[in-house]
């Protein structure tokens, strides 16, 4: 069981899922950086100005918690991906095969955290994509020589994960956040049948992820953990996200994990209603995705207002926060998305004050 976490973040009514658009100039750089017309000290110099720029923005519109926007990321699973030795590539974004019993050659999240800390005036959030994210990533099929059993490569994952974890904790890092895309594939047919033509078990892949998610966060007094469970935050056009309402795992994966907020994904009627909400614990937070990161048009402030009312009929109003469904830029390259700088920070200023209104 996590310990109690700090009361003022685990209680926060305002959130969002830590990836912002990157602006111009650092997108400018990045492709000078991969085509090597730019140098990693030049990468890095745009990146900390970005920085530094994205926390003020944030911090100027009110927001209690700031990210680094994933700005030193492509993608945001390279919170992982770019921080452990053994894989054969260097993606999570298809099933990977491991060339070595995996290991920690750096602590990428601490390095975002240390730079962050230093230039922010509000706590400092950081994400970490799930232990369950990366089993789904696994390509055990093809990595039997090093992991004869997948039980053994989950428990290496958690190892890395949990040491990650731990130093940033050390240094100071309140709040933590766990992307977890990989819980949609529970609610979803197509991969639900993936799984099954695999040999798998659903049943089984979803307790095993339940118990290693929860270890990564054990023991950490104080911390607040959330947990984004991500539907995929592709336009329909490009690629169809997951499908399938929360309620077919809701009530087991709200009383087993031990993480304090839920940020949920309530932007479409692919998730469904409210009703499995009436299973949250006592003293969790949901956090409404309501505002949608892959279209441009805002949402009414009173149509926000009114689906906060709905959830309340299955889980009271202190328990409830607001935020965008998904991260502004996650999705698989730094360009994709539709969206523009300035319709990003009026959707991110509509959340702040639609929470405001509701909870004061």
């Amino acid at each position: 069981m996590v310990a109690n976490a700090s009361p003022a973040l685990a209680t926060l009514r305002v959130d969002h899922v830590g990836s912002l658009l990157r602006p111009d100039s650092l997108k400018a750089v990045i492709e000078q950086f991969a085509q090597g017309q730019a140098t990693a000290e030049d990468l890095r110099a745009a990146q900390d100005a970005a920085i530094r720029d994205v926390i003020a923005r944030q911090e100027a519109i009110g927001l209690p918690i700031v990210t680094d926007g994933e700005f030193r990321r492509i993608n945001f699973q390279d919170s992982f991906a770019d921080s452990v030795a053994g894989y054969g590539t260097g993606t999570l974004i298809n099933r990977v095969p491991v060339s070595a019993r995996l290991r920690l050659v750096r602590n990428q999240p601490l390095e975002e955290f240390r730079f962050s800390r230093a230039v922010a005036q509000r706590p400092v959030k950081m994400t970490l994509v799930s232990a369950d994210r990366v089993t789904q990533r696994f390509d055990w099929e093809a990595s039997r020589a090093v992991y004869p059993e997948i039980e053994a490569f989950v428990a290496d994952v958690v190892s890395i994960e949990r040491q990650i974890v731990g130093e940033l904790v050390a240094a100071g890092c309140a709040y933590v956040q766990i992307d977890a895309p990989g819980y949609t594939a529970y609610l979803d047919g197509p991969s639900l049948a993936e799984m099954r033509a695999r040999g798998e078990d659903p049943d089984a892949n979803l307790e095993r992820s339940l118990r290693a998610d929860n270890a990564v966060i054990a023991g950490s007094p104080g911390v607040t953990f959330g947990i984004h469970l991500c539907r995929g935050n592709t336009a329909a056009d490009v690629a169809p996200p997951r499908a399938g309402h929360y309620d077919a795992i809701a009530e087991r994966l709200f009383n087993t994990l031990d993480h304090h907020r839920f940020l949920l994904e309530y932007d479409t009627e692919r998730a469904g209603s409210f009703a499995p909400l009436r299973f949250v614990p006592k003293g969790k937070v949901v956090v409404l995705g309501l505002v949608s990161t892959k279209v441009r048009e805002p949402e009414a402030a009173d149509d926000l207002r009114r689906r906060i009312e709905e959830a309340t009929r299955y889980i009271a109003v202190e328990q409830l926060a607001l935020s965008p469904q998904c991260g502004f830029a996650s999705r698989l390259n730094v360009g994709a998305n539709r969206l523009s700088e300035a319709e990003q920070w009026r959707k991110l200023e509509l959340v702040q004050r639609v929470a405001n209104e509701v909870w004061g």
